[in-house]
């Protein structure tokens, strides 16, 4: 038996893959990540398995709960939201995991980013406007390096996805801002994007510290800045008549 560490997506208990709702129903242990985690999804537990809620437990602790389990030959989901790669706090959980010489496999999720981006009908990566999707956050009880700093960040005027700081958001306006974005770039806010009290707020730079404050929006919101919310951009070569790959020839010589 070993621990799996399953995405359960960004909400939507939908979006959890197959193979996270497999392991999720055969699972003899369950660790969830608090209220970040929809509570549907522990419906699907088999009848009899044991479940903790992290938001209580430390770094021994979860880990105390995974080697009691593997040596009593328990299969182990630790479930966490989104995709565990982003924001997921899993390095330390596996690292502890390695020096006990306890086996264990990552299955992706959905991020919250993802999810956004289909809730507002955009695409992150729309050509001659944005080729990149920068995934940061804004310094809090976890420091941000010299170099990633939204300033820094901010001179490429790619899209970006900032976590973890919509309650510091009037913050990183001003850092956008004083990167090189201008005032009038779109900015939209999505709160507890695909769960069924889903938020949306847009605005630009100069507006959306105004609007959030308005909403008592200060946890669980995800901020994305760029001008693919709102620019005009070409069409993809992709799918044009002139564009010949190996499996289409073109069709204007």
């Amino acid at each position: 038996m070993q621990v799996f560490f399953v995405g359960a997506g960004p909400g939507d208990p939908e979006l959890i893959t197959v193979k996270g709702q497999r392991l999720l129903q055969s699972a003899d242990v369950i660790i969830y990540a608090g209220s970040l985690v929809n509570p549907v999804l522990l419906d699907n537990a088999k009848p009899g398995s044991e479940i903790h809620n992290s938001a209580s437990m430390t770094l021994d602790e979860v880990v105390a709960v995974m080697e009691k389990a593997i040596a009593m030959n328990k299969t182990v989901v630790r479930l966490h939201t989104g995709d565990p790669s982003i924001y997921g706090a899993i390095q330390e959980q596996m690292d502890a995991l390695d020096q006990r010489h306890i086996s264990y496999d990552v299955v992706p999720g959905v991020s919250s980013f993802l999810a956004a981006a289909a809730a507002l009908k955009r695409e992150y990566t729309l050509p001659a406007v944005s080729q990149t999707v920068i995934i940061t956050r804004l310094e809090g009880r976890t420091p941000v390096p010299p170099k990633e700093q939204l300033e820094t960040l901010a001179t490429h005027h790619a899209t970006m996805c900032i976590f973890l700081s919509v309650h510091m958001v009037e913050t990183v306006v001003a850092r956008l801002l004083a990167g090189g974005y201008e005032p009038a770039t779109p900015v939209a806010i999505v709160q507890k994007a695909s769960w069924p009290e889903q938020k949306i707020m847009r605005g630009t730079l100069n507006t959306i510290a105004a609007t959030v404050a308005a909403e008592g929006i200060d946890r669980t919101a995800l901020i994305i800045v760029g001008d693919c919310l709102a620019a005009e951009y070409e069409l993809s070569r992709l799918y044009s008549p002139d564009f010949g790959h190996m499996f289409r020839e073109s069709v204007c010589g």
